[in-house]
């Protein structure tokens, strides 16, 4: 096993954001049943180039996410590469919750009366990491729920599918550029209520070997091979 760098855990309605550096692997793993982990990538160096979610998924002809697909951004630079999936699934279409859909789905649980425990939602959560990194409302872009899937029904609307994350379940990540990771562990947009979820989620950065020329992720469409050359560049 590579060497750790980093390990923590992300506890239920918390959020996290790191700039990881080019060449390591970060790995997202559901301590529990029910994750969901609303995540945005910003190229380090400029963060006006992100994560294009729209871009990706049509050089990739897919509507979901898994192992060997490349996060592209909006300048066509390959960010992170998913070498690992347990999954096989990980939703990119639905957006992030907001305070009105949490207090919609889970009722209302204001700081003022539950202190730490009060609901959180990951758009809130994203303005205050981003804050730290001097990005703002303007910088949200679509974003990628890992541990989530959803369909697209017969009749065409999207369906959120349940119980889809079992405990365990984990994503690897390997960074194709220095990248800013900017993580929300709150609810689904489309969680159909109930309990608030409350799976926290483990954050482990680790060292990566080299990747070879027959490396999964670089040969699965050509248009992520250009992306990865495209990054090259902005270390020579």
């Amino acid at each position: 096993m590579k060497s750790s760098h980093f390990e923590e855990t992300i506890p239920a309605g918390a959020m996290w954001s790191m700039r990881i550096p080019r060449g390591r692997v970060l790995r997202l793993t559901a301590m529990e049943p029910g994750a969901n982990v609303s995540a945005l990538f910003y190229n380090a160096s400029n963060p006006l180039d992100r994560l294009n979610v729209p871009d990706t998924l049509k050089a990739l002809h897919t509507a979901k996410l898994t192992r060997g697909h490349i996060l592209m951004s909006d300048m066509g630079h390959a960010m992170v590469s998913i070498i690992e999936d347990s999954l096989g699934w990980h939703d990119p279409l639905a957006g992030h919750s907001t305070a009105t859909h949490v207090e919609t789905a889970f009722g209302a649980r204001p700081y003022q009366e539950a202190r730490n425990d009060f609901y959180r939602n990951a758009r809130d959560s994203f303005l205050i990491e981003l804050s730290k990194h001097g990005l703002g409302i303007r910088d949200i872009v679509a974003n990628v729920n890992f541990f989530s899937k959803v369909e697209c029904g017969a009749d065409g609307k999207l369906e959120w599918v349940a119980d889809h994350c079992p405990a365990a379940a984990y994503v690897e990540l390997r960074t194709e550029m220095d990248v800013l990771v900017v993580l929300a562990n709150c609810p689904h947009p489309m969680h159909e209520g109930g309990d608030y979820p409350s799976a926290p989620v483990r954050v482990e950065i680790r060292d990566c070997d080299p990747p070879e020329p027959d490396d999964f992720c670089y040969n699965f469409r050509p248009e992520g091979a250009r992306a990865v050359e495209l990054s090259k560049r902005l270390s020579i």
